[in-house]
């Protein structure tokens, strides 16, 4: 695909229904997206970023098991900000495109987790947010260079309700490191998206 830059920054959809399960993606594909968000900047050059691709079956399924639970969870214990969603765009239709995600999650080709080197509880702001400005623009240069390819994925948290659950499964030191997200890879069914009207990109 051959997309000037306005193109590809007003057209990178947080994408889960068209998400295409059924083809494969290569891990040097994977590799290709992730050594361009090698060079976004990020503070004071120190890198505190580490990049965990999931592309075993067993652990998909199980990180995605855990992914439906936290779905779960949340809806039956919705946290303060999602109790009054009167002002949320959309919502109805991103809850929707969230469960099908929940629901087909086990099958994406491969799982992409980020990690921040330290932990942010208890820092100071200045700490906590030079930690995620170091992993951020990284994050959103792999999701453009998804993009740029064919591809599309999304930036999911919720998981995180069972964060230490996630790192004991993929053995991640969880006193060390913070997980940024979770975030499925896969090709997109069709390259062409629109423009989004302001507050609702996260739909797709």
């Amino acid at each position: 695909m051959h997309m000037d830059p306005d193109s590809l920054l007003t057209t990178t959809r947080a994408v889960r229904r068209r998400l295409d399960f059924e083809r494969p993606v290569s891990r040097a594909l994977i590799e290709e997206c992730l050594e361009i968000a090698l060079q976004a900047p990020n503070g004071s050059n120190r890198n505190h970023w580490h990049w965990l691709v999931i592309d075993d079956r067993e652990l998909i399924a199980a990180a995605a098991a855990l992914y439906r639970a936290s779905i779960e969870q949340q809806i039956a214990n919705p946290s303060p900000e999602y109790r009054d969603v009167s002002g949320i765009p959309r919502f109805e239709q991103l809850m929707g495109s969230a469960r099908y995600l929940a629901e087909n999650l086990h099958r994406s080709p491969a799982l992409l987790v980020p990690l921040i080197d330290g932990r942010t509880e208890g820092a100071d702001v200045f700490v906590a947010a030079s930690l995620w400005a170091s992993v951020v623009p990284a994050v959103w240069s792999f999701m453009l260079a998804l993009r740029a390819r064919g591809l599309g994925s999304c930036w999911t948290t919720v998981h995180l309700l069972r964060e230490r659950e996630m790192a004991a499964l993929l053995g991640i030191d969880a006193s060390r490191y913070t997980q940024a997200g979770l975030f499925p890879i896969a090709y997109t069914r069709g390259k062409e998206f629109r423009r989004a009207s302001c507050g609702s990109a996260n739909a797709s």
